[in-house]
């Protein structure tokens, strides 16, 4: 059981890592990223391709990170500049159509130009024994990589100037607007940020399993999930729901089957929903 739990809070902080670009973008900027699960491919088929080529995994695994920056910087400054002009409701349909035929494209691409490539890395010490219980050292890894991720961005966003910028926009873009903040180019800098995060979660499951070209729109669905849980607006919720829905899919797994966790996933969500459809920890910001 406590191998279980423990693989449960490695994929709750993976999903976390998935669905914190998703809350950032969304609260920033009022877009719902749909193509957020196929930035995470990216970063990860980028730094399978880079091993390939016989470069040294850690440094190709932070080079499929700066892929999906860079990646991300191109789709901020290019296919979202029309949902950026737009305001409220309109924003958001046309950033979803916007990133849903972005997933497309991506999806299709990467299907015909790399289905045979997929990101599994492999440890010379595959487990580790504590007290008696065998862990993996590649969820261990993955997690270390997940918390140290997250105690960055928490430093980032209540430490330093430009952190505190981005909460103000978030709070209230308005009032920010008025004390001379640019918007837009604060946006900018969420989406970059957003589709690193977004690729090291795709890191992570490299390390957890596997990841391949084909689990974009599968790895958009648990992000959602985590979001919808957590609060589309707090990063705090969304560590937590991903560690909360991670322990829920860990032992779902176990006793029902992989094949029922997502119903149960989505059953969490629905129920959130009509309990508070802000989210379980909307206000703890």
């Amino acid at each position: 059981m406590i191998a279980i739990l423990f693989d449960g809070i490695v994929q709750g902080l993976q999903l976390s890592l998935m669905a914190v670009g998703i809350t950032l973008i969304f609260g920033l900027g009022g877009v719902l990223n749909l193509a957020h699960g196929q930035l995470a491919v990216l970063g990860g088929i980028a730094a399978a391709l880079f091993i390939e080529a016989g470069m040294y995994t850690p440094v190709a695994c932070a080079l499929g990170v700066l892929s999906a920056g860079v990646f991300g910087l191109v789709v901020d400054r290019t296919l979202l500049v029309p949902a950026y002009r737009a305001e409220g409701e309109e924003r958001l349909l046309l950033g979803l159509l916007i990133t849903l035929g972005l997933s497309f494209v991506l999806n299709g691409f990467l299907d015909y130009r790399y289905a045979d490539v997929s990101l599994a890395l492999n440890l010379a010490t595959p487990s580790f024994a504590v007290a008696g219980i065998t862990f993996r050292t590649a969820s261990a890894l993955a997690a270390l990589i997940a918390i140290l991720a997250f105690v960055l961005l928490f430093v980032f966003l209540k430490a330093t100037l430009l952190g505190k910028v981005i909460r103000s926009i978030i709070q209230n873009e308005v009032g920010a607007g008025l004390c001379g903040i640019n918007p837009g180019r604060i946006r900018t800098v969420i989406v970059i940020l957003s589709a690193m995060m977004a690729a090291l979660g795709g890191i992570a499951q490299g390390l957890f399993s596997s990841l391949g070209t084909e689990m974009g729109n599968e790895l958009t669905s648990y992000a959602l999930i985590v979001t919808v849980v957590g609060g589309v607006r707090s990063i705090n919720g969304t560590l937590a729901a991903g560690v909360l829905l991670g322990i829920i899919n860990a032992f779902a797994s176990y006793y029902v089957g992989a094949y029922l966790t997502l119903i149960i996933l989505l059953g969490t969500a629905v129920f959130t929903i009509l309990l508070r459809p802000e989210g379980l920890f909307a206000h703890r910001t």
